[in-house]
Formats: structure tokens, C-alpha cells, sequence
């Protein structure tokens, strides 16, 4: 059974702000917090109507397998930054200039 990814992504932000209070930055270890993201376990049930839809019981998410697998990836991705919108910019600025001096 695949598990909610609405409410484990809101289960993973509590744990990271409840670890990031208690534990000092200089003990902070990604190991740790990847082993209390490992307990998070919200398994939707299947409907016995369709087969192929899910039902979370904790948040009513109704969707498919894949409908499931596209809100997970939404919600595990990350928001462009500056930093990262610089730097798609300088790959294609040098890419160009790189092109240019071949021609």
C-alpha cells in the first residue's frame, strides 16, 4: 500500500522543526533525521468500488497510483532559488560563448 504523500509531507515537516528545536546544529546529522522520516507511516486503503484508487482515511486523498506518484514528486521538490536560476544562467552563458568560438 502506498502511503499519503499530503500527509506524510506534513509529518515530515513537524519532525524537522520539533528535531531542529531540540537537537543543537553542531549534533545535527542527516542520518538521524532520515531515520525518523523511516517511522512516518500513513498506508491509504484501497477502494473497494475501484480497485485501482486509494483512499487516505486520515486526510480523504482519493487518487490513483499515479496520481499518487505525481503529488509525491511535487511535494519532494524543492523551490528554485536565486542561487539556482544564477547558475542555470552562467551553464548557458558559457555554453553559448562555446559555440560561438567553434563556429
Amino acid at each position: 500500500m502506498p502511503n499519503c504523500p499530503e500527509c506524510t509531507a506534513r509529518e515530515k515537516k513537524k519532525i524537522i522543526t520539533k528535531y531542529e528545536e531540540e537537537t543543537a546544529e553542531e549534533e545535527r546529522g542527516r542520518d538521524d533525521l532520515f531515520k525518523l522520516f523511516d517511522e512516518i507511516e500513513i498506508p491509504m486503503k484501497i477502494d473497494p468500488a475501484r480497485k485501482n484508487n486509494f483512499i487516505c482515511k486520515r486526510c480523504g486523498l482519493y487518487a490513483t497510483r499515479e496520481q499518487v506518484s505525481d503529488i509525491r514528486y511535487k511535494l519532494n521538490q524543492r523551490e528554485r532559488t536565486r542561487d539556482d536560476k544564477h547558475d542555470d544562467y552562467l551553464e548557458w552563458w558559457s555554453k553559448s560563448k562555446k559555440e560561438k568560438a567553434e563556429n
